[in-house]
């Protein structure tokens, strides 16, 4: 398995992979053509985050997005971890796996990144085990949000 910085010829896939997600998590339908303006204005602007793909033999196995909170707590960014999705015929293969060892490794590799940070529905138990097994911890936040977009 290869893990690479998503490019923009990555958009649709990136997108539909997205579209996915929401409706497997959420069953919430996004509105397609936003969601790729979304996509591609990211993959153009790297301020904004960075998407990396896995691939197994050319073909994209899942996706895995960081976007940048600065902590002026630590003098330095947390990486949060967004927009994980793997698709169905890799899934229990490791590609998750994978793409968290390597945005693990450059985190680490950095100064100005001071952890790591996602967040996971309630419900998703499965994904909260995968997390811990990854040497995760569930932080005492809460998660609060207006969304002025998505009803």
């Amino acid at each position: 398995m290869r893990i690479r910085k998503a490019r923009l010829s990555d958009t649709v896939i990136i997108a539909d992979y997205n579209a996915r997600l929401a409706w497997e998590t959420e069953r919430r339908r996004l509105n397609r053509p936003r969601v790729r303006r979304g996509v591609r204005a990211m993959l153009k602007d790297k301020t904004k985050g960075i998407y990396f793909v896995a691939e197994e033999k050319g073909v994209t196995a899942g996706q895995l997005l960081i976007t940048f909170e600065w902590s002026d707590w630590r003098n330095g960014n947390f990486w949060w971890i967004q927009s994980v999705y793997v698709a169905a015929a890799f899934r229990e293969r490791g590609v998750f796996r994978s793409l968290y060892a390597h945005v693990y490794k450059l985190a680490k590799s950095r100064r100005d990144v001071c952890g790591l940070r996602l967040y996971v529905d309630d419900d998703n138990t499965r994904a909260q085990k995968a997390y811990l097994r990854l040497g995760m911890k569930e932080s005492h936040y809460k998660f609060f949000e207006i969304d002025f977009v998505l009803k």
